[in-house]
């Protein structure tokens, strides 16, 4: 009979814990899980963060309608806009802490887009054909790096761990600055 009431007090334990665990917090386990490989590691501290600059730039290259209301900032306002406000949505519901650092990011990257707009104007190579250079090896090296995974081998391609792996590489920066998300 005591065995049956600890086992019965070890499971509601562990159902309790998992109740009190955060959504972002049960994303970056699962993450973390699926990525113990030390070299897959390495490849995606360096490729997601590329993989999603070329994402980022590739939308900002789809043609938005010209809407005459917005004037002069009608080259700001596209398709890529919408991202912005969807991930914050999206990171702001998991963690406020990360959907400000994501903002940031993503201000980053709208300014090396329009750099690289302005480089294209100016002569240089297309900005979307710029992304599709960084777009195909970052990908190529997340997939070959995933591949060294045993549990990518039976799960295959998580669509949800391409929304979660760049605010897990920066949950990972913040923990080690000591800021708590």
């Amino acid at each position: 009979m005591a065995t049956k009431t600890n086992n019965k007090q070890k499971s509601t334990g562990k159902t309790t814990a998992n109740i009190d665990e955060r959504p972002i917090d049960r994303y970056f386990r699962e993450y973390a899980e699926a990525h113990q490989d030390k070299v897959n590691q390495i490849v995606h501290y360096i490729c997601i963060p590329t993989l999603a600059f070329s994402v980022f730039g590739l939308i900002w290259s789809i043609p938005f309608p010209h809407l005459a209301f917005l004037g002069i900032y009608n080259g700001y306002f596209n398709w890529a806009s919408f991202v912005i406000a969807i991930a914050i949505y999206f990171y702001l519901k998991l963690s406020p802490i990360i959907s400000y650092f994501i903002l940031f990011i993503l201000l980053g990257f709208s300014y090396g887009i329009m750099e690289l707009v302005a480089w294209q104007q100016a002569g240089g190579p297309a900005m979307w054909s710029l992304c599709i250079s960084i777009f195909i090896p970052s990908l190529s090296a997340v997939l070959i790096g995933n591949s060294r995974e045993p549990l990518y081998a039976k799960n295959g391609l998580n669509i949800r761990s391409l929304v979660v792996a760049p605010a897990y590489l920066l949950n990972q920066l913040l923990n080690k600055l000591r800021i708590k998300s």
